[in-house]
């Protein structure tokens, strides 16, 4: 991306990401971190209802529809929505470290307009690691996985711990996920959002 924020760039001494040996394997489904999720979970009416797919070393694909209800301009997606579906891919890379980390940073560059209708193809990848920083980066294409590019992406995740989900989530929400009997899907809950 031109003109990237040098908070985005990794220091000299970041290391390579390193797949945790447990994760998902290439191809397999990652299926929603939450179901209230707006990115990924199935009972958000509005949501994205995005799908993603773990790929080789530190990588996710996925995919969304852009629906009417997603419109900024008449007819195209509205680019707050464009930019939730590249944080929510990256936000998924996580999973793939096993780690729990927050959106620190996102910058966007909006290339070309997304019509209602369309498949937006994304690819996202864990650049560095450096301490509790995580290096990302994703690209968003329309027609097909190699169709052109439509938007692009870089982030900066935070590695933080369960506490800080704890402290400042609404208690009502905090309570029932911590009450899934699925450790799992426990775990998932708290995985990306800030």
């Amino acid at each position: 991306m031109s003109g990237t924020s040098a908070a985005l760039n990794p220091p000299a001494d970041a290391v390579e990401p390193v797949r945790h040996p447990e994760a998902p394997a290439p191809g397999e489904l990652l299926g929603a971190h939450y179901e209230h999720c707006f990115g990924c979970g199935g009972a958000q009416p509005h949501g994205l209802h995005l799908q993603a797919r773990a790929g080789e070393g530190v990588s996710v694909t996925a995919e969304f529809t852009v629906q009417a209800a997603h419109q900024g301009a008449p007819g195209l997606a509205h680019g707050g929505v464009l930019t939730t579906a590249l944080d929510e891919t990256l936000g998924s890379l996580n999973w793939l470290l096993r780690v729990i980390a927050v959106t620190g940073r996102l910058e966007t560059d909006f290339v070309r307009p997304v019509p209602v209708d369309t498949v937006l193809h994304l690819d996202a990848e864990v650049t560095a690691v450096h301490g509790r920083k995580i290096y990302s980066r994703a690209t968003g294409r329309i027609g097909g996985p190699d169709g052109p590019v439509a938007v692009r992406a870089e982030a900066l995740f935070i590695e933080v711990k369960v506490d800080h989900f704890v402290e400042n989530g609404r208690p009502a929400e905090i309570r029932a996920a911590m009450a899934d009997p699925d450790q799992l899907r426990r775990a998932r809950a708290f995985e990306v959002n800030p």
